[in-house]
């Protein structure tokens, strides 16, 4: 059958460092998408944040998937249909925002189309929401207002602080979370389980497909499991060292329309 699907990091893997996709890159999905292939972006974003690149490709138009919040949800953007979510226990949202402040560090979370944080002027709270195109949206009394379930939350904190706070995070809240840092400046706390190789797994089974029809591209080590999961694992030419040896193919840089050359050598050709 060859491969069916390609599955797309966003940032420094599908768009170049000033977070567009390059004409050459969004020509060569559009024309395997009217090849009858599909494509998925798999991001770390809230699905907010994903959105407008969706939008951009035309996923609704070619029966597309968008997979957000690390795995944490997966959407059929065509019918806009949810098929997987798993969200935080409501119970752990206090111990969350009080585990950021015993560190020091700010937080923030998502709420409808707004990022929510008590410290809207944070510079990494102003990062996330020019990333995802979403407005902040200032709540004094974290604790008090979370009374409902998220699929994440953010601490945020300068790279080098953030490494040490990093196991003591991992410590207090144990083996039902995931937490690790998808960049210097951002630990992510997510429920256990959740990343995009298993949230992969759940859409192959969806779509009747297996990995080995599929391609994974990425750049970051939150991309690390889809890479080592997929038929075709491709890391981008600006990959972490980790993605760079697990995959089975380093295709350019994300300047320089490396997901063009990987479409292009195993998809058109």
């Amino acid at each position: 059958m060859g491969y069916e699907i390609i599955v797309l990091d966003l940032d420094g893997t599908l768009t170049n460092d000033e977070k567009i996709i390059t004409p050459k890159t969004k020509e060569a999905l559009m024309e395997m998408q009217r090849r009858g292939k599909r494509v998925v972006l798999a991001s770390g974003r809230p699905t907010q944040g994903v959105s407008h690149l969706a939008n951009e490709l035309e996923l609704n138009r070619y029966e597309g998937y968008v997979l957000s919040y690390n795995g944490g949800m997966i959407i059929d953007w065509k019918t806009g249909e949810t098929i997987f979510s798993r969200l935080l226990p409501l119970e752990s949202n206090r111990r969350i925002i009080e585990l950021a402040a015993e560190n020091g560090v700010n937080i923030l979370t998502y709420e409808g189309d707004h990022i929510i944080t008590a410290t809207p002027e944070d510079q990494y709270a102003q990062l996330e929401s020019r990333v995802n195109h979403m407005e902040i949206r200032q709540v004094e009394d974290m604790a008090g207002h979370m009374d409902f379930q998220v699929p994440k939350y953010l601490m945020l904190a300068d790279g080098d602080y953030m490494a040490s706070v990093e196991p003591k995070v991992q410590e207090a809240l144990g083996e039902g979370f995931s937490v690790y840092r998808s960049a210097p400046f951002f630990l992510e706390i997510l429920p256990m389980g959740i990343d995009k190789a298993k949230s992969l797994a759940r859409m192959l089974e969806v779509l009747g497909l297996t990995r080995e029809n599929m391609i994974a591209c990425g750049d970051g080590y939150n991309d690390l499991s889809m890479i080592q999961y997929a038929g075709l694992g491709v890391a981008m030419a600006n990959a972490v060292p980790p993605v760079l040896e697990a995959a089975d193919f380093v295709t350019k840089s994300n300047n320089e329309d490396g997901i063009a050359h990987v479409i292009e050598k195993f998809i058109l050709s």
